[in-house]
């Protein structure tokens, strides 16, 4: 029996091959154990991979894509001109794999084909997954196995780590993209997922990102049009470069889980950063402990406390940062395990899952995999047992982006006209309108405002919270969108519902645009509110737009960033522990664009005079 496991990471890839009653071995690609997980398109239309597609980035960056998995929400990838679905980009990553091992196999193909997945992944996202095997030409059992499940399996096989039925293990995985965490049970046969969790803004990307405006923030000031030129390329060779500072980054990140300190090269004019340990700790600890914080509160929805696991296993090559496992100690009271090659430690895993042990609640709710009922090899127990067998076809459905969580911010903004902020409008008629106007403004707002203002001591108290969730001094920087915009205590179930910890939060629905939504947070520390709000912008990458705004007796700072994958606007208040933030989410729509989010800010949420 010729198994070949596959963790399709959103950073790298691992394989790994147990053929002729041998022993599971990684399968290297191209010379290494880890293939990147990028892909880049040629202009005659072919799709390379790994390396391949990396060295291809440095010609033209606009045909590369990095990380397509975590854009699996995402029905096309545009990679210059080409337009890619996403299932065909894994299929090509998945084909490298397969050509690689059926060519160590001796022109066979493997008989079962185990891709692994996150646990929280439904079923939209599992049958792209499918759908992609299919495409790669596969043509034996392809198994999906949750990653917990073959973490917890890999943490089993070695004898002084076995696992007894109704024993739990917590298995922290933080990958390039993504956090996950899981508590998994040992049963009579096999294991099962009794609680799962994940922060999808956190995760290896995030952390070079830190890094990266770190770096920023050392150089610009000695030359900030370069600077500008570097983070907004606006030619083929500004990318190069950026790419090449990009790579030098994680690789500086990566060098600081092994040393106290490491200079990151820059290129010219800027001279190159020497960064320490301690200062990258210091930037991703506010992040690194929502992470723990999850961890603690996925433990108590599965009904455990630490003292009764087994072990808290770490997984995913992120988690190699020192500090993830000295905060888990100091929060946890449980020194956390590290076996083998974090980066390997799923891909080994699947190899020992058994076929009738294969169980995670989330299959149970959410019913069976791919398009019917799932398929196992003759003589292998049903159940839970999700495969899919191309020698017994089933219609597999088109592939569609999975759908927003219902409260879940979807702007789509229209085609913003072109504008500067900075505009002067010269001219005395326009002047006499712009007084008359401003006058008659301030006249009705004294006359007719019902918002109460409040003095910037006040608010560094939390006050009581209404029915909708908002404070007075919530009320004050909500404005008309308190009044219009069926407003709802808590953070939703979006991006930011990990950070229920942060303060009083109310999300209300904005004005003017179907389905997208603004959330309010009044927090005991302005300081803490910028470090995760600042996270939010970080991880959604891209350009960014920021400028002063007024209103309602307030006054403060908006910044909006829009990357491949998501938009997320943030406005603070000067002196006081408020903020407000939009987050977007781009799923198969027209992308945002930082200009276009704040000119919607400015339109329809920044409060009035």
């Amino acid at each position: 029996m010729r198994i070949l496991s596959v963790d399709l990471g959103t950073s790298n890839t691992v394989a790994v091959l147990s053929a002729h009653g041998r022993p599971p071995r990684v399968v290297e690609v191209d010379g290494s154990a880890n293939m990147p997980s990028a892909v880049f398109a040629g202009e005659d239309g072919t799709l390379m991979v790994g390396r391949d597609a990396e060295r291809r980035a440095r010609l033209d960056p606009t045909r590369f894509e990095p990380n397509p998995k975590r854009r699996i929400d995402e029905q096309t990838l545009l990679l210059g001109t080409d337009v890619v679905p996403v299932n065909e980009a894994l299929a090509a990553i998945l084909r490298r794999v397969l050509d690689e091992t059926t060519r160590q196999l001796g022109g066979e193909q493997p008989d079962e084909v185990r891709l692994t997945h996150p646990a929280q992944w439904g079923p939209v996202r599992r049958n792209v997954l499918l759908s992609a095997a299919r495409l790669a030409g596969i043509r034996g059992n392809v198994v999906l196995v949750p990653e917990p499940v073959a973490a917890a399996a890999h943490f089993a096989s070695f004898p002084e780590r076995a696992l007894a039925p109704g024993q739990a293990l917590a298995v922290y995985d933080l990958g390039a993209g993504t956090f996950d965490v899981a508590v998994v049970g040992a049963n009579q046969h096999g294991y099962t997922v009794l609680a799962e969790d994940g922060l999808p803004d956190l995760g290896g990307l995030d952390v070079d990102q830190a890094l990266m405006v770190h770096v920023g923030r050392e150089v610009s000031h000695s030359d900030p049009q370069r600077w500008q030129r570097l983070l907004r390329p606006e030619s083929t060779a500004d990318r190069r470069t950026r790419r090449a500072l990009q790579e030098d980054v994680k690789a500086a990140k990566e060098a600081l889980s092994r040393h106290p300190q490491t200079e990151v090269p820059m290129p010219e004019p800027f001279k190159d950063v020497l960064v320490t340990r301690g200062e990258l700790e210091g930037l991703v600890r506010p992040a690194m402990l929502r992470s723990v914080e999850l961890l603690s509160r996925t433990l108590r929805s599965a009904g455990l406390t630490s003292e009764r696991l087994v072990g808290i296993y770490l997984v995913g090559g992120s988690s190699r940062l020192p500090l993830v496992g000295s905060m888990i100690a100091e929060k946890l009271g449980v020194v956390p395990t590290s076996l083998d090659q974090p980066e390997t430690a799923v891909a080994l895993g699947a190899q020992h899952v058994a076929k009738d042990g294969l169980s995670m609640r989330t299959q149970n709710v959410e019913g069976q995999v791919a398009s019917g009922a799932p398929y196992a090899p003759a003589g292998a127990p049903q159940g839970n047992y999700a495969a899919y067998s191309p020698t017994q076809p089933q219609p597999m459905p088109p592939f569609q982006p999975s759908p927003a969580p219902s409260n879940f911010p979807t702007y789509t903004p229209a085609t913003p006209e072109k504008k500067s902020r900075t505009k002067l409008w010269i001219g005395i008629a326009a002047a006499v309108v712009v007084v008359l106007a401003a006058g008659l403004t301030v006249f009705l707002t004294t006359k007719g405002s019902s918002v109460k203002t409040y003095t910037a001591e006040e608010c560094r108290t939390q006050g009581q919270a209404d029915a909708s969730g908002l404070t007075g001094c919530m009320r004050q920087l909500a404005g008309k969108v308190a009044d219009n915009g069926g407003c709802a205590p808590g953070m939703g179930n979006g991006p930011a519902a990990p950070a229920k910890s942060l303060g009083t939060a109310a999300t209300c629905a904005a004005p003017g645009r179907a389905g997208t939504q603004v959330t309010y947070v009044q927090g005991q520390s302005a300081a803490e509110l910028k470090q995760y709000t600042d996270g939010l912008l970080a991880s959604a990458g891209g350009d960014r737009t920021e400028a002063d705004w007024k209103g309602n007796a307030l006054e403060g700072h908006y910044a909006a960033a829009a990357g491949q994958s998501s938009a997320v606007l943030v406005f603070t208040v000067k002196d006081r522990p408020l903020v407000g933030f939009l987050y977007q989410v781009n799923s198969g729509g027209q992308a945002a664009t930082p200009g276009a989010l704040a000119d919607y800010f400015e339109q329809n949420v920044q409060p009035g005079e």
